[in-house]
């Protein structure tokens, strides 16, 4: 069995990021998203920078069963992955009582449950290679956050998760590492209806993706890239969680005028 990096969300943001990063380094990438013809275009644009074309793999990973044939494609294909990028994910913006219920679920259903499943399908294959996990939460993670509750809450799963994962996995040689970036401009903004701002935490994609593979070849347990988000955090970590509430919620609402 040939080994691969695998990373879902890769048509677009940071996952495309990601993928470009892994294959400057010499891995052969399996692609996963929803958008046959952007993971085409992406594996055209590594191929013609003289790397291994991407294998594509086109899967909705909210539903249920698509894990399972990840696994089976992978397989038939003679491959199976020796580091896992769990890029994949949605943010829906408004309050939690208004949402969409559906949508909101839905945001589990990828953002926890199909990360969950894929950081535990091919634990085997990441072990015999000695790889890797490489989970992509959030600076959401550290914080509730009233305004995208659903989201934040999901974050704080996968920082929480993979930090577990990171002690679990170790003595297989298996390395686990949380990617936690503040904002970056992608069309995850676009698609959680989020007015597009920039700040001092803005990180570029690019400068994410290098830091999260940077962190994960180290055997890091967390990566939070950027001075200011990593200073955000650490004082986040000091602060009552009863002020950070109100701050947050603050300033999510001025987000919406």
């Amino acid at each position: 069995m040939r080994p691969v990096t695998l990373i879902t969300g890769a048509s677009s943001g940071i996952g495309a990021a990601l993928a470009h990063v892994f294959a400057a380094h010499g891995h052969d990438l399996v692609l996963i998203a929803r958008r046959e013809l952007k993971l085409g275009m992406l594996a055209d644009e590594i191929a013609a920078a003289g790397r291994p074309r991407p294998t594509i793999l086109p899967a909705d990973l909210e539903r249920p069963s698509e894990v399972t044939r990840i696994g089976e494609a992978l397989h038939t294909q003679g491959l199976e992955p020796d580091i896992v990028v769990n890029n994949a994910g949605v943010g829906l913006f408004g309050d939690a009582g208004s949402l969409d219920r559906d949508q909101q679920l839905a945001l589990i259903d990828l953002n926890v449950r199909a990360l969950t499943e894929l950081s535990l399908a091919f634990v085997d294959a990441l072990a015999r290679h000695r790889g890797g996990i490489l989970n992509v939460a959030s600076v959401a993670a550290f914080l509730p956050g009233p305004g995208m509750a659903v989201y934040y809450a999901s974050k704080a799963y996968v920082l929480s998760f993979s930090e577990a994962l990171h002690r679990e996995f170790a003595p297989r040689g298996v390395r686990v590492t949380a990617l936690c970036p503040g904002p970056v401009p992608t069309e995850f903004q676009v698609r959680a209806g989020m007015p597009a701002r920039h700040s001092l935490l803005t990180c570029s994609a690019a400068e994410v993706a290098q830091a999260g593979y940077r962190g994960l070849m180290a055997g890091r347990r967390v990566v939070v890239p950027g001075l200011a988000n990593k200073m955000a955090v650490t004082l986040l970590r000091h602060l009552p969680r009863g002020p950070v509430l109100a701050v947050t919620d603050r300033h999510m609402r001025r987000r919406v005028r």
